[in-house]
């Protein structure tokens, strides 16, 4: 059941913020990320491995969305505060993203190169899908997919890393340091 909802939240919170970034409601998306989140950290056996993990996953999705603005290549509609970098809106949904290392995408996290593969397909469409939304668009498209699927390829696994050290719930299939020593 907690996978289940995991999965759903978490493309609540996609949507919540594709279409408030689309729509000029940037902190509508905010707002279903911070529900999520505290829903989230209220379920884990270790709230603070979470929190870590959820400021890594910000932090990365930060800096790698604005290298991709800063290159010209994405432009957001709104939410953004400084220019030339992304919105807080897409921020927030990096750390919604975040929410799900450790429970419906756990499978990945010994399977770096299925990680790697999942990033490479799956990040360039949820863009795609995200632009079809009206939430980004694409200076070149072509440019743009091949950024995002080597970039994505590069943070999956990285990601799956970051959440093997800091996983604040039990896995049934890998030992979790992280809950153990909080």
């Amino acid at each position: 059941m907690r996978l289940l909802a995991n999965i759903v939240i978490y493309q609540v919170c996609w949507l919540a913020c594709i279409l408030g970034g689309a729509n000029d409601l940037p902190l509508a998306g905010v707002a279903a990320v911070a529900l999520a989140v505290a829903w989230h950290l209220r379920l884990a056996d270790a709230p603070r491995a979470e929190i870590a993990l959820l400021v890594v996953a910000g932090l990365a999705g930060a800096v790698w969305d604005s290298l991709l603005v800063a290159a010209g290549w994405l432009v957001y509609p709104s939410g953004t505060l400084i220019a030339g970098t992304a919105p807080y809106w897409i921020v927030a949904l990096w750390v919604g993203f975040a929410t799900t290392f450790n429970v419906s995408l756990r499978y990945f996290k010994p399977r770096l190169a299925l990680a790697a593969m999942l990033g490479a397909i799956g990040g360039p469409l949820a863009f795609l899908a995200g632009e079809r939304l009206g939430g980004v668009t694409f200076t070149d498209t072509t440019t743009a997919m091949v950024a995002l699927a080597l970039g994505w390829a590069t943070l999956m696994p990285a990601m799956m890393l970051a959440a093997r050290r800091l996983n604040g719930f039990r896995d049934d299939d890998m030992p979790v340091a992280a809950v153990a020593e909080n």
